[in-house]
Protein backbone atom coordinates (compact mmCIF):
# COMPACT_ATOMS: atom_id res chain seq x y z
CA UNK A 1 0.00 0.00 0.00
CA UNK A 2 1.51 3.49 -0.84
CA UNK A 3 1.83 5.10 2.57
CA UNK A 4 0.60 8.80 0.78
CA UNK A 5 -3.06 6.57 1.01
CA UNK A 6 -3.19 4.93 4.34
CA UNK A 7 -4.97 7.17 5.91
CA UNK A 8 -7.51 7.50 3.09
CA UNK A 9 -8.04 3.63 2.93
CA UNK A 10 -8.50 3.29 6.09
CA UNK A 11 -11.19 5.67 5.57
CA UNK A 12 -13.24 3.87 3.08
CA UNK A 13 -12.98 0.73 5.01
CA UNK A 14 -15.07 2.42 7.76
CA UNK A 15 -17.29 3.59 5.30
CA UNK A 16 -17.74 0.12 3.77
CA UNK A 17 -18.69 -1.28 7.22
CA UNK A 18 -20.64 1.72 8.34
CA UNK A 19 -23.03 1.29 5.33
CA UNK A 20 -24.67 -1.80 5.83
CA UNK A 21 -25.00 -1.21 9.49
CA UNK A 22 -28.17 0.99 9.50
CA UNK A 23 -30.39 -1.82 7.62
CA UNK A 24 -28.35 -5.10 8.83
CA UNK A 25 -26.56 -6.79 11.62
CA UNK A 26 -22.90 -7.71 11.52
CA UNK A 27 -21.93 -11.65 11.94
CA UNK A 28 -18.85 -12.51 12.62
CA UNK A 29 -17.01 -15.47 10.77
CA UNK A 30 -13.00 -15.43 11.82
CA UNK A 31 -11.42 -12.68 9.77
CA UNK A 32 -14.82 -11.31 7.58
CA UNK A 33 -18.35 -10.27 8.49
CA UNK A 34 -21.74 -11.00 6.73
CA UNK A 35 -24.14 -8.40 6.86
CA UNK A 36 -27.46 -9.83 7.15
CA UNK A 37 -30.09 -7.56 6.41
CA UNK A 38 -33.24 -7.21 8.83
CA UNK A 39 -36.55 -7.18 6.30
CA UNK A 40 -36.72 -7.28 3.17
CA UNK A 41 -34.60 -5.45 0.47
CA UNK A 42 -30.85 -5.76 -1.25
CA UNK A 43 -28.62 -8.15 0.38
CA UNK A 44 -25.43 -6.88 1.62
CA UNK A 45 -22.31 -8.97 1.06
CA UNK A 46 -19.40 -9.87 3.55
CA UNK A 47 -16.61 -8.01 4.03
CA UNK A 48 -13.30 -8.22 5.87
CA UNK A 49 -13.61 -7.63 9.69
CA UNK A 50 -12.21 -3.68 10.96
CA UNK A 51 -10.80 -5.43 14.35
CA UNK A 52 -9.70 -8.18 12.76
CA UNK A 53 -6.06 -9.10 13.16
CA UNK A 54 -5.19 -11.96 10.63
CA UNK A 55 -6.87 -11.80 7.25
CA UNK A 56 -9.14 -13.82 6.46
CA UNK A 57 -8.58 -17.68 5.88
CA UNK A 58 -10.09 -20.12 3.36
CA UNK A 59 -12.05 -21.67 6.37
CA UNK A 60 -13.61 -18.43 7.32
CA UNK A 61 -14.76 -18.01 3.60
CA UNK A 62 -16.35 -21.62 3.71
CA UNK A 63 -18.16 -20.57 7.08
CA UNK A 64 -19.52 -17.60 5.45
CA UNK A 65 -20.58 -19.10 1.80
CA UNK A 66 -22.16 -22.06 4.23
CA UNK A 67 -24.59 -19.52 6.13
CA UNK A 68 -25.25 -17.24 2.76
CA UNK A 69 -26.49 -20.65 1.53
CA UNK A 70 -28.19 -21.17 4.96
CA UNK A 71 -30.06 -17.98 5.03
CA UNK A 72 -31.30 -18.03 1.22
CA UNK A 73 -28.05 -15.23 0.05
CA UNK A 74 -26.07 -14.46 -2.30
CA UNK A 75 -22.59 -15.89 -1.98
CA UNK A 76 -20.58 -12.04 -2.12
CA UNK A 77 -17.43 -11.08 -0.91
CA UNK A 78 -16.53 -7.45 -1.62
CA UNK A 79 -12.98 -5.78 -0.18
CA UNK A 80 -10.03 -3.62 -0.88
CA UNK A 81 -7.13 -5.06 -2.35
CA UNK A 82 -4.76 -2.87 -0.95
CA UNK A 83 -6.28 -3.17 2.76
CA UNK A 84 -6.74 -7.11 2.71
CA UNK A 85 -4.19 -7.96 -0.42
CA UNK A 86 -4.15 -11.87 0.53
CA UNK A 87 -7.63 -12.10 0.34
CA UNK A 88 -7.40 -12.23 -3.53
CA UNK A 89 -5.76 -15.39 -3.60
CA UNK A 90 -7.88 -17.01 -0.35
CA UNK A 91 -11.25 -16.15 -2.41
CA UNK A 92 -9.69 -17.85 -5.59
CA UNK A 93 -8.59 -21.38 -3.79
CA UNK A 94 -12.18 -20.95 -2.40
CA UNK A 95 -13.63 -21.69 -6.57
CA UNK A 96 -14.35 -17.63 -6.25
CA UNK A 97 -14.27 -15.80 -9.26
CA UNK A 98 -13.16 -12.12 -8.33
CA UNK A 99 -13.67 -8.75 -10.47
CA UNK A 100 -11.13 -6.14 -9.71
CA UNK A 101 -12.51 -2.88 -10.12
CA UNK A 102 -10.52 0.26 -10.99
CA UNK A 103 -11.14 2.04 -7.17
CA UNK A 104 -11.31 6.12 -8.21
CA UNK A 105 -11.38 8.84 -5.83
CA UNK A 106 -12.59 12.24 -7.13
CA UNK A 107 -10.13 15.10 -7.83
CA UNK A 108 -12.82 18.07 -7.06
CA UNK A 109 -10.23 20.46 -9.20
CA UNK A 110 -10.79 18.25 -12.36
CA UNK A 111 -14.54 18.31 -12.03
CA UNK A 112 -16.83 19.51 -14.93
CA UNK A 113 -19.89 21.58 -14.82
CA UNK A 114 -22.21 18.31 -15.93
CA UNK A 115 -24.39 21.26 -18.85
CA UNK A 116 -20.72 20.60 -20.68
CA UNK A 117 -21.00 17.15 -20.84
CA UNK A 118 -24.40 16.61 -22.48
CA UNK A 119 -27.50 17.99 -23.61
CA UNK A 120 -29.61 15.88 -21.79
CA UNK A 121 -31.06 17.44 -18.43
CA UNK A 122 -29.93 16.07 -14.95
CA UNK A 123 -32.02 16.12 -12.23
CA UNK A 124 -31.96 15.40 -8.19
CA UNK A 125 -34.44 12.84 -7.12
CA UNK A 126 -36.79 15.22 -4.64
CA UNK A 127 -38.30 13.26 -1.45
CA UNK A 128 -40.99 15.56 -1.70
CA UNK A 129 -42.04 15.55 -5.03
CA UNK A 130 -45.12 13.75 -6.36
CA UNK A 131 -43.36 11.99 -8.72
CA UNK A 132 -41.15 11.09 -6.27
CA UNK A 133 -42.39 7.00 -6.51
CA UNK A 134 -42.14 6.96 -10.48
CA UNK A 135 -38.35 8.55 -10.58
CA UNK A 136 -37.17 5.68 -7.93
CA UNK A 137 -38.73 2.87 -9.73
CA UNK A 138 -37.59 4.65 -13.22
CA UNK A 139 -34.21 4.98 -11.57
CA UNK A 140 -34.00 1.40 -10.49
CA UNK A 141 -35.46 0.09 -14.27
CA UNK A 142 -32.65 2.06 -15.76
CA UNK A 143 -29.95 0.55 -13.56
CA UNK A 144 -31.58 -2.90 -14.38
CA UNK A 145 -31.63 -2.42 -18.12
CA UNK A 146 -28.21 -0.62 -18.44
CA UNK A 147 -26.40 -3.01 -16.21
CA UNK A 148 -28.04 -5.96 -18.18
CA UNK A 149 -25.70 -4.88 -21.24
CA UNK A 150 -22.79 -4.12 -19.43
CA UNK A 151 -19.96 -2.01 -20.97
CA UNK A 152 -20.04 1.53 -22.74
CA UNK A 153 -21.13 0.22 -26.56
CA UNK A 154 -24.35 1.50 -28.09
CA UNK A 155 -27.30 -1.46 -28.02
CA UNK A 156 -30.82 -1.96 -29.09
CA UNK A 157 -32.07 -1.88 -25.97
CA UNK A 158 -33.56 1.71 -24.74
CA UNK A 159 -36.92 3.04 -23.42
CA UNK A 160 -38.93 0.18 -24.18
CA UNK A 161 -37.26 -2.37 -22.04
CA UNK A 162 -36.69 0.17 -19.56
CA UNK A 163 -40.32 0.61 -19.47
CA UNK A 164 -41.15 -3.14 -19.12
CA UNK A 165 -38.63 -3.29 -15.95
CA UNK A 166 -40.68 -0.61 -14.14
CA UNK A 167 -41.97 -2.50 -10.81
CA UNK A 168 -43.89 -0.71 -7.84
CA UNK A 169 -41.86 -0.15 -5.30
CA UNK A 170 -43.11 -1.67 -1.61
CA UNK A 171 -44.25 0.94 0.79
CA UNK A 172 -41.17 -0.04 3.06
CA UNK A 173 -38.66 0.06 0.60
CA UNK A 174 -40.12 3.83 -0.94
CA UNK A 175 -40.45 4.97 2.69
CA UNK A 176 -36.72 3.74 3.50
CA UNK A 177 -35.28 5.65 0.07
CA UNK A 178 -37.22 8.77 0.89
CA UNK A 179 -36.04 8.85 4.76
CA UNK A 180 -32.16 8.36 3.45
CA UNK A 181 -32.50 11.35 1.03
CA UNK A 182 -33.95 13.36 3.43
CA UNK A 183 -31.43 12.80 5.70
CA UNK A 184 -28.61 13.01 3.34
CA UNK A 185 -27.38 9.14 3.26
CA UNK A 186 -28.71 8.87 -0.33
CA UNK A 187 -28.66 10.59 -4.14
CA UNK A 188 -30.24 9.93 -6.59
CA UNK A 189 -30.24 11.56 -10.07
CA UNK A 190 -32.49 10.87 -13.40
CA UNK A 191 -30.92 11.98 -16.89
CA UNK A 192 -33.81 12.16 -19.79
CA UNK A 193 -35.93 14.07 -22.06
CA UNK A 194 -39.72 15.18 -21.82
CA UNK A 195 -39.74 12.64 -25.34
CA UNK A 196 -37.53 9.52 -24.22
CA UNK A 197 -38.18 9.56 -20.23
CA UNK A 198 -35.58 8.51 -18.69
CA UNK A 199 -32.40 7.62 -19.76
CA UNK A 200 -29.50 7.32 -17.17
CA UNK A 201 -29.79 7.00 -13.82
CA UNK A 202 -26.88 6.68 -10.84
CA UNK A 203 -27.04 6.89 -6.67
CA UNK A 204 -24.81 8.00 -3.87
CA UNK A 205 -24.21 6.78 -0.48
CA UNK A 206 -22.87 8.91 2.36
CA UNK A 207 -21.34 8.50 5.66
CA UNK A 208 -20.76 11.83 7.53
CA UNK A 209 -18.22 13.25 5.01
CA UNK A 210 -16.66 10.23 2.94
CA UNK A 211 -19.65 9.44 0.14
CA UNK A 212 -19.46 6.04 -3.14
CA UNK A 213 -20.90 6.69 -6.03
CA UNK A 214 -23.25 4.21 -7.49
CA UNK A 215 -25.34 2.43 -9.84
CA UNK A 216 -24.79 5.01 -12.72
CA UNK A 217 -26.18 3.24 -15.72
CA UNK A 218 -27.26 4.31 -19.19
CA UNK A 219 -29.85 2.22 -21.45
CA UNK A 220 -27.62 0.76 -24.27
CA UNK A 221 -29.42 2.92 -27.00
CA UNK A 222 -28.42 6.27 -25.55
CA UNK A 223 -24.94 5.52 -24.85
CA UNK A 224 -22.10 7.61 -26.34
CA UNK A 225 -24.03 10.80 -25.35
CA UNK A 226 -22.02 11.77 -22.41
CA UNK A 227 -25.26 11.01 -20.02
CA UNK A 228 -22.76 9.03 -17.70
CA UNK A 229 -20.24 11.62 -17.27
CA UNK A 230 -23.15 13.75 -16.50
CA UNK A 231 -24.84 11.85 -13.94
CA UNK A 232 -21.33 11.55 -11.97
CA UNK A 233 -20.60 15.39 -12.23
CA UNK A 234 -23.77 15.94 -10.57
CA UNK A 235 -23.75 13.50 -8.44
CA UNK A 236 -20.55 14.62 -6.98
CA UNK A 237 -20.95 18.21 -7.46
CA UNK A 238 -23.85 17.73 -5.14
CA UNK A 239 -22.24 15.80 -2.49
CA UNK A 240 -19.29 18.33 -2.74
CA UNK A 241 -22.04 20.81 -1.99
CA UNK A 242 -23.54 19.23 0.95
CA UNK A 243 -19.73 19.16 2.69
CA UNK A 244 -18.45 15.80 1.25
CA UNK A 245 -14.57 15.49 1.69
CA UNK A 246 -14.16 12.16 0.47
CA UNK A 247 -16.26 10.95 -2.72
CA UNK A 248 -15.00 7.89 -4.43
CA UNK A 249 -16.37 4.97 -6.75
CA UNK A 250 -15.53 1.33 -8.33
CA UNK A 251 -15.44 1.31 -12.40
CA UNK A 252 -16.63 -1.52 -13.70
CA UNK A 253 -14.25 -1.91 -16.13
CA UNK A 254 -11.12 -0.16 -17.69
CA UNK A 255 -13.58 1.50 -20.58
CA UNK A 256 -15.91 2.50 -17.56
CA UNK A 257 -12.95 3.74 -15.82
CA UNK A 258 -11.95 6.20 -18.98
CA UNK A 259 -15.44 7.65 -18.17
CA UNK A 260 -14.84 8.75 -14.82
CA UNK A 261 -11.41 10.19 -15.72
CA UNK A 262 -13.43 12.90 -17.66
CA UNK A 263 -15.06 13.66 -14.51
CA UNK A 264 -12.09 14.20 -12.23
CA UNK A 265 -12.13 10.67 -10.90
CA UNK A 266 -8.47 9.24 -10.32
CA UNK A 267 -7.09 5.50 -9.74
CA UNK A 268 -6.14 4.54 -6.35
CA UNK A 269 -6.55 1.06 -6.04
CA UNK A 270 -8.86 -2.17 -6.57
CA UNK A 271 -12.20 -2.62 -5.15
CA UNK A 272 -12.69 -6.78 -5.45
CA UNK A 273 -16.46 -8.05 -5.72
CA UNK A 274 -16.02 -12.27 -5.64
CA UNK A 275 -18.72 -14.33 -6.29
CA UNK A 276 -19.53 -17.93 -7.24
CA UNK A 277 -16.98 -18.50 -10.99
CA UNK A 278 -20.56 -18.88 -12.82
CA UNK A 279 -21.76 -15.76 -11.76
CA UNK A 280 -18.76 -13.22 -12.88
Amino acid sequence: MDPRHSELFARLERFYDAVPRDAARGEEHGGLVLFVRDGAGWPFYARPRLDATAPPSLADVAAVRERQRELGLPEAFEWVHETTPDLLAVARAAGLGVLEAPLMVLDPAGLPDPATLTDVPVRVLDPDAPGFAADVAARRAVAAVGFAAAGTARGEAGPAERDAAVTELDVAALDEERARIADGRRLSVLAGTPTEGALASGMAMRVDDVAEIAGVATLPSARRRGLGAAVTATLARELLAAGTELVFLSAGSEDIARVYLRVGFRRIGTACIAEPTALI
